[in-house]
């Protein structure tokens, strides 16, 4: 099998799998951030005494890359930008709003999201690593999506790939997204990565706790975990009981 063909076979086998990388992380993070923890490591011993604020710090980190995700599922229509599994789909080139300054802006919100929780394990040598895998991962899933467009669409795809970078954007470029901003889609689309990543901070600061023995759990952090799990619950319900969260062409 030729490169490019083998490029494209691994970036479909990814995509289909992708949410491995973020279980296989947080894993390997929670290891590596109790291991800090408990040796007192260099760069956690220095943040120690302003650990609440790092701790918001790194939150903030993440909240941005849910606002990216946020941002650029609020404006697609329907059968792009989704969480699709089993196949590529694309029902239409977005080109304009946070498309119009990068390709990949939901894989930008993931790395940023993921980052964040990272930057918890206070290990340079870990957030290294991170970044490694997944530029590597995430560049041949975004090559097999960029081999499906480049198909499907054809020239108006190759015009508008030649003038936006693929993940770093360039905010010069920006163009008016084409709808307006769905709430409902976002809520409907979002609710299980929101909760998800507030857990997971309410989750690794009682680790935090529990491991120094002096039980000074983040307050905050665990009524914003505990909120969005009822929120998450609440609108499970109604997308599965209604009709409310939905929208023609969303």
């Amino acid at each position: 099998m030729a490169l490019q063909e083998e490029l494209e076979s691994q970036g479909n086998w990814l995509f289909r799998y992708r949410s491995l990388l973020p279980l296989t992380m947080l894993a390997a993070g929670m290891a590596v951030y109790l291991i800090t923890i408990h040796t007192s490591g260099f760069f956690y011993s220095l943040l120690q005494p302003y650990w609440p604020t790092y701790e918001y710090t790194c939150l903030l980190v993440s909240l941005l890359g849910v606002g990216i995700r946020a941002y650029t599922v609020g404006h697609t229509p329907t059968g792009t930008s989704g969480r699709n599994t089993a196949e590529q789909v694309a029902e239409s080139l977005n080109t304009t709003g946070i498309y119009s300054i990068v390709r990949h802006p939901l894989y930008l919100g993931n790395f940023l999201m993921w980052l964040g929780i990272c930057l918890l394990t206070c290990d340079l040598g870990f957030i290294l690593i991170f970044m490694l895998i997944y530029w590597l991962y995430y560049e041949r899933i975004m090559y097999a999506e960029e081999q499906f467009l480049r198909r499907r669409f054809g020239a108006p795809y190759l015009t508008w790939a030649m003038h936006t970078p693929p993940f770093l954007p360039r905010f010069t470029a920006f163009a008016p997204p084409a709808l307006p901003f769905s709430w409902k889609k976002v809520l409907k689309k979002e609710k299980n990565g929101i909760f998800a990543l507030l857990l997971i901070f309410a989750l690794f600061d009682g680790l935090r706790a529990w491991i120094q023995g002096d039980m000074h759990f983040n307050y905050l952090l665990t009524a914003l975990a505990i909120s969005s799990g009822i929120a998450y619950l609440i609108l499970k319900y109604i997308k599965r009981h209604t009709q409310w969260l939905n929208e023609e062409g969303r």
